[in-house]
C-alpha cells in the first residue's frame, strides 16, 4: 500500500470502470479530482502494479456526491469512503480488509467516531454487502441516486 501517484491514474481509472456498476464511470480528468480532494488516497499493488485502490473524504468538502451529502448532514464526525475498487484477479487475497484497515487507521487518528460508505442495491451488490457487514458496517439509511436508476444502501462503521 502507498499514496496514489499520478503515474497511477490511468491505471486505476481502467480498474475503477471495469467494476461498472458498483461504481460509476469516470473520465480521467474527474479522477484525477477526486484523488486530489481525497483525504487518503492509496493505492493496492501486486509485484508494483496496482490492483485496487480507496480514496476516502473528510466532512466539509464542497463535493456534489448525492452520498457525500447524505453524510454530511447527518455529522460532521466521519471519515467516507468515496470509492473503494479491487481488480477481479485481486479480490479474495486480503486486500479489501488491508484497505479497509488503513481507512479505519487514518479516522482513527482524525478522531472520527465512524467511517462511512454506500453499497448499491439496486443493481444488487451482495458481495459488498457481506463483506461491509463483516467489518461492522450497518446501514443507517437508502437512498435513490443518478435520477433513480441506482438505490445505495448508505453504511456507518463505529471507528
Amino acid at each position: 500500500m502507498r499514496p496514489v501517484a499520478v503515474g497511477d491514474l490511468a491505471a486505476l481509472v481502467a480498474i475503477n470502470d471495469a467494476a461498472t456498476p458498483a461504481v460509476p464511470v469516470t473520465p480521467p480528468d474527474e479522477f484525477a479530482s477526486l484523488v486530489a480532494d481525497s483525504t487518503l488516497a492509496l493505492v493496492a499493488e501486486r509485484d508494483a502494479v496496482p490492483v485496487g485502490f480507496v480514496l476516502a473524504m473528510v466532512p466539509g468538502l464542497d463535493y456534489a456526491s448525492e452520498n457525500y451529502r447524505f453524510f454530511s448532514a447527518r455529522s460532521d464526525d466521519f471519515l467516507y469512503i468515496d470509492r473503494i475498487v479491487l481488480a477481479p484477479a485481486a479480490r479474495g487475497a486480503g486486500l479489501g480488509r488491508e484497505l479497509y484497515g488503513r481507512v479505519f487507521d487514518a479516522a482513527r487518528a482524525r478522531g472520527a467516531s465512524e467511517v462511512t460508505c454506500e453499497v448499491n442495491v439496486e443493481p444488487p451488490n451482495p458481495e459488498s454487502l457481506a463483506f461491509h457487514a463483516a467489518m461492522g458496517f450497518a446501514e443507517v439509511g437508502r437512498q435513490a441516486t443518478k435520477g433513480g436508476a441506482i438505490v445505495v444502501a448508505l453504511l456507518a462503521a463505529p471507528v
